[in-house]
């Protein structure tokens, strides 16, 4: 799925650059043309300046070529049937008198560009006039003929018009480029939005399979022994119905820990649960833990305890909640055998607290997104290894009771080697260290 939203994405940015690419070169198109038929008319009204310059300084009656009855209608200047007559009469154009026109008619028209103005003949230059200097932007005139036959033309090179261009579609850049970032923000946005609820669904999805497979055994367990005992059959043998209870207990325990880690979760997320910070002993928490753990472990244990901090200024329930999730972990995800590693000390400000085992550790990547909630990555690929479930709460929850404490959690790992969790419970005075 979100291969195909990501094909259809960058084929619908791509074909929006593709019409406005379109659309701003037939503008830019119709505003040259605009340009080179009113730079080409400026530079015709330049040479009959010229041309009629040269003409009132002949001598009063002085007879020179007109339009032909045969050229009646053609679009050929009158000053072109002029030329050859003032040539004749040693009165030859001028480039630089026209250059000189061309220049004021230019700047009554707002249009202050350097240019260079050329005589051809053919395709020859014959002379130059202006800045003749190479620019990567420019525009050419039409060619204005100054014989009737086309032999000699002139034609001007308005450098750089970019004034004039930015005038006539300065509006149009600006508000396309705005729309074009508008269009491609709203697009990137509705990507997101559709992933994001992609992703929603499947942690959904894997968060109902995770709930429904890690609670399915308790309640089997919790249904057998309620069956056992409603059918009497252990009514002769009490130490097995004992140890029956004891199971259907333990599992209820389970079942009520999930739930409450749940609520507890939404409770802190919506700012609803306050913690009870107290100076806390250490030594009796760890303690109960690791007898705990020792006991229901269903492979060999070993707890190695250095408490250099012997309290920390914390809730009581939801430190021990938290040192049992890291304990819970790293049993869950290890080897044939366990070794777990519990210390504390202080700095000048926390109090610290480190939960290393030597179990199958975790990847780089998933590191990075082992604190979200109905995190799965991780999760599921050691779950395939060694049979281990959940719903990805449990160190989400680790998260938030740390951060309810203003504290901070780092984890560290190798693959195959060790993880270790590193907590820091501020204390209740920094500049005031107890001794302990």
């Amino acid at each position: 799925m979100r291969k195909y939203i990501k094909i259809i994405t960058i084929s619908g940015l791509f074909i929006l650059v593709l019409i406005q690419i379109i659309w701003l070169y037939s503008s830019y198109q119709f505003n040259k043309n605009e340009i080179v038929f009113k730079t080409s008319h400026l530079l015709e009204n330049a040479i009959n300046a010229e041309t009629f310059s040269r003409l009132g300084s002949l001598p009063q009656g002085t007879m020179v070529k007109s339009r032909p009855q045969s050229d009646s209608g053609k679009d050929i200047p009158e000053f072109a049937y002029m030329q050859e007559s003032l040539d004749e009469l040693g009165k030859p154009i001028s480039l630089d008198t026209i250059a000189k026109y061309y220049k004021q008619i230019l700047e009554e028209e707002n249009i202050n560009n350097h240019f260079c103005l050329y005589l051809l003949k053919g395709d020859s230059i014959i002379q130059n006039k202006g800045n003749s200097h190479y620019s990567f932007f420019y525009i050419e005139t039409q060619k204005i003929p100054i014989r009737s036959d086309f032999s000699y033309v002139i034609k001007a090179q308005i450098i750089n018009p970019n004034k004039f261009f930015f005038q006539k579609m300065g509006i149009l850049l600006v508000s396309t480029t705005i729309l074009l970032i508008f269009v491609v923000f709203c697009i990137i946005y509705q990507v997101k939005i559709i992933s994001k609820m992609n992703k929603i669904s499947q942690i959904r999805e894997d968060f109902s399979y995770a709930m429904i497979h890690d609670m399915k055994t308790p309640l089997s367990t919790i249904m057998m022994v309620q069956d056992m005992l409603e059918s009497g059959r252990l009514d002769t043998r009490p130490e097995v119905k004992n140890k029956y209870m004891s199971i259907a207990k333990s599992e209820t325990d389970h079942l009520f820990a999930l739930t409450n880690k749940i609520l507890t979760i939404s409770k802190l997320e919506n700012h609803k649960l306050e913690m009870n910070k107290t100076e806390v002993e250490l030594t009796p928490i760890i303690e109960k833990l690791t007898e705990k753990f020792k006991a229901k472990a269903q492979k060999p244990v070993n707890f190695i305890i250095s408490l250099q901090a012997k309290t920390a200024y914390a809730d009581n329930d939801y430190l021990g909640e938290v040192l049992s999730n890291l304990i819970d972990n790293a049993i869950k995800y290890s080897k044939e055998s366990v070794e777990i590693n519990i210390t504390a000390e202080e700095s000048e400000r926390y109090t610290i607290l480190k939960v290393r085992d030597n179990g199958l550790g975790i990847s780089e990547a998933d590191q990075r997104i082992i604190f979200q909630k109905y995190e799965r990555a991780a999760a599921a690929k050691r779950s395939r290894r060694n049979g281990a479930s959940g719903f990805g709460l449990g160190l989400n929850f680790v998260d938030q009771i740390i951060k309810a404490h203003d504290g901070r959690i780092f984890v560290n790992s190798t693959e195959g080697e060790f993880t270790e969790f590193t907590i820091y419970f501020p204390l209740e005075n920094p500049n005031n260290i107890h001794n302990r």
